[in-house]
């Protein structure tokens, strides 16, 4: 699931990935055009009171980006709930988030 909502920051948006627990991992890792898909920057972290991964980015208001969740350092899932999907070059689909709020003109 992906949450999203103003920044204090003029032209951010903190978008919220939540990734279930029911999904079994050690470790779940957020990857992506943001971090330039490295595999080591945004680990999520396990929210036990409501049983989900997760983590909050600060992005830039308006921009599309290309994403995917790495378990365990093997396994690729992407966000059933993402804006979109596009085709990556391994033959296979990237989740996409816009960041933006609905509140935003």
């Amino acid at each position: 699931m992906i949450k999203k909502a103003p920044s204090p920051k003029k032209g951010k948006v903190l978008v919220t990935f939540e990734f279930p627990a029911e999904v079994w991992a050690s470790q779940v890792c957020l990857i992506g055009e943001f971090n330039r898909w490295d595999p080591t920057a945004h680990p999520l972290r396990q929210r036990r009171d409501d049983e989900v991964w997760a983590i909050t980015l600060e992005l830039d208001s308006g921009q599309t980006y290309e994403f995917r969740y790495l378990l365990d350092g093997e396994r690729w899932c992407n966000d059933p709930q993402a804006d979109g999907y596009a085709p990556n070059p391994h033959g296979g689909h990237n989740s996409v988030v816009v960041a933006s709020v609905l509140s935003e003109t």
